[in-house]
C-alpha cells in the first residue's frame, strides 16, 4: 500500500516492500513533481498512474528478496517454527536442514523456481536414510512429502511477509515412491503371541503388559508412554489419552500434549486387559517399596526400576530379543495399532468409529491407511450376503434363490 505525501510543489510516494530477513521493514519513496500548466484533475489522475507504476517497480524489483533461502529460513526458525510448532515437529525440521541447506540453501528467495525445488525432491527419491541403522534404506514418500512441507511453510511465511509474490512450491509434485510392504501379525500370530507371553518371568511382566495394552487399545508409543494410573479407571476399564511423551537429545522425555485434538479420547478395554494392568500395577507397587527414598514418583504406568519414565526404546528391544528366543516373527511395535485397526474394521465398525479409537484427525487418514483392509472387509460383505441369500442359475435360463442352510434346518425342526 503506497503512502502519498505533498511537499510544496512535488508529492513524496512511499511504498512498503515487507520486511527484511531481521524483521525490519523495508521501504522505497521516489519524488514526483506534476509538469507546468496540468490542471488539478490532471494531476490527480497523472499522480495515480505513477504511484501504481511505482509500487509494480517496487514488487519486480524487490530488494528484499536477495536474502539467501538458508538465511531466511533460519529466521523462520525463530520468528515463526518455535514460538508456533510443537518440538517434536521442530525436532524433524531441523534434522532435515542440511539436505535442504545443500541444495537450495545458497539460491535467493526471488530466484529460487518451482523447477529447482522439483529437482530436490526428485534426487531425495533416490536418496537414502541418514545415520548408521537405515543408512542403506531409501526416504518413504511420507519423509520427501515432509521435506515439502517444510520448505513450502517457509516460502508461506516469506509470501506473508511481502518478501516474494506467490510461494513457488505450491506446483511441486511428490513422484511415487516403490517402498516395501510393511510386515503385520495376522490374528492367529497374535493369538500364539499371547501363549508366548504366559511363560514370561515378573521381570519381564512390564513388557507383556506394554505389547497387551497396544493390541487392544491402538495406542501410539508416546500415548502408550504418556499413561499415567490416573488415566486409568478401573471401575469402568475407561482408559483416557491424555498427554504423550517424546524424547529429545537436549530434553531427554520430555510431556507434550497428544499429536491433535482428536487425540485425546477414552476406550472401554475388556475385563482381561483391566487385569493385566491390575498386576503390573501390583509389581511396580512392590519395586517402589523395595528400592525405598531411591523411588522417583512420576505416576507414569510404564517405569524404570527407580520410578523414572521406561525409555521409548525398551519395549522394541525386549520384544526383539523375545523373538530370537521363542522363534517368533518379528514385527515392528507399530504394527500392534494396525492390527487393532484391523481387527475394528474387520468387526464391521464405521470408518467415522475407527478413526475416532486411532485418534486421527480427520476420517480421510483412517481410509488412506487402511484402504485395503476397508476393501477387503466389503469383499467379506458381499460374501456374507451370497450366503444369505444363495442364488441358483439353470442352464435353460431359470433364476432361483436357493434356500440358506439354517432356514431348511429351521423348517424342519418347526415341523
Amino acid at each position: 500500500m503506497a503512502n502519498i505525501e505533498k511537499r510544496g510543489n512535488s508529492y513524496r510516494i512511499k511504498v512498503s516492500c515487507g520486511y527484511d530477513a531481521k524483521g525490519k521493514q523495508v521501504t522505497q519513496r521516489m519524488t514526483w513533481a506534476p509538469e507546468p500548466g496540468m490542471t488539478k484533475r490532471q494531476i490527480e489522475k497523472e499522480l495515480q498512474r505513477q504511484t501504481v507504476l511505482f509500487e509494480e517497480a517496487c514488487l519486480q524489483g524487490n530488494m528484499v528478496a536477495t536474502i539467501k533461502f538458508e538465511d531466511f529460513a533460519k529466521q523462520w526458525f525463530k520468528e515463526y517454527a518455535e514460538m508456533r510448532l510443537k518440538e517434536s515437529t521442530l525436532q524433524g525440521y531441523h534434522s532435515m536442514e542440511s539436505r535442504i541447506y545443500k541444495a537450495i540453501g545458497h539460491i535467493r528467495l526471488d530466484k529460487l523456481t518451482t523447477r529447482q525445488i522439483q529437482k530436490f525432491i526428485l534426487d531425495l527419491c533416490e536418496a537414502t536414510c541418514e545415520g548408521r541403522r537405515n543408512r542403506d534404506k531409501k526416504l518413504s514418500t511420507k519423509t520427501i512429502k515432509l521435506y515439502r512441507s517444510m520448505i513450502s511453510s517457509i516460502l508461506d511465511y516469506a509470501v506473508k511477509m511481502q518478501m516474494i509474490r506467490e510461494n513457488p512450491c505450491k506446483n511441486v509434485q511428490i513422484p511415487r515412491v516403490t517402498t516395501p510392504e510393511k510386515e503385520y501379525y495376522t490374528i492367529e500370530e497374535a493369538q500364539k503371541l499371547f501363549e508366548l507371553f504366559e511363560d514370561e518371568s515378573e521381570h519381564n511382566y512390564i513388557y507383556v503388559c506394554f505389547h497387551i495394552l497396544a493390541i487392544y487399545s491402538g495406542f501410539r508409543l508416546g500415548e502408550l508412554m504418556g499413561l499415567e494410573w490416573k488415566d486409568i479407571n478401573f471401575d469402568t476399564n475407561v482408559v483416557t489419552v491424555n498427554r504423550t511423551c517424546l524424547y529429545s537429545k537436549d530434553k531427554g522425555h520430555y510431556t507434550e500434549t497428544p499429536k491433535t485434538a482428536l487425540s485425546m479420547r477414552s476406550l472401554k478395554l475388556p475385563q482381561d486387559v483391566m487385569d493385566v494392568l491390575n498386576k503390573w500395577q501390583g509389581l511396580q507397587d512392590k519395586q517402589r517399596k523395595k528400592v525405598g527414598s531411591k523411588w522417583i514418583e512420576t505416576d507414569r504406568v510404564f517405569t524404570k526400576w527407580n520410578g523414572e519414565t521406561l525409555d521409548r526404546s525398551a519395549p522394541g528391544r525386549y520384544f526383539k530379543k523375545f523373538c530370537e528366543r521363542t522363534g517368533m516373527r518379528y514385527v515392528s511395535n507399530h504394527s500392534w495399532r494396525h492390527l487393532n485397526a484391523t481387527l475394528l474394521i474387520n468387526s464391521g465398525i464405521d470408518v467415522k468409529t475407527v478413526q475416532s479409537c486411532l485418534g486421527h484427525s480427520v476420517a480421510t487418514t483412517t481410509l488412506n491407511l487402511y484402504c485395503h483392509t476397508f476393501q477387503t472387509a466389503k469383499a467379506a460383505a458381499m460374501e456374507a450376503v451370497a450366503e444369505a441369500l444363495p442364488l441358483s442359475y439353470s442352464k435353460n435360463g431359470k433364476i432361483t434363490a436357493t434356500k440358506c442352510k439354517d432356514d431348511s434346518k429351521s423348517e424342519k425342526d418347526a415341523s
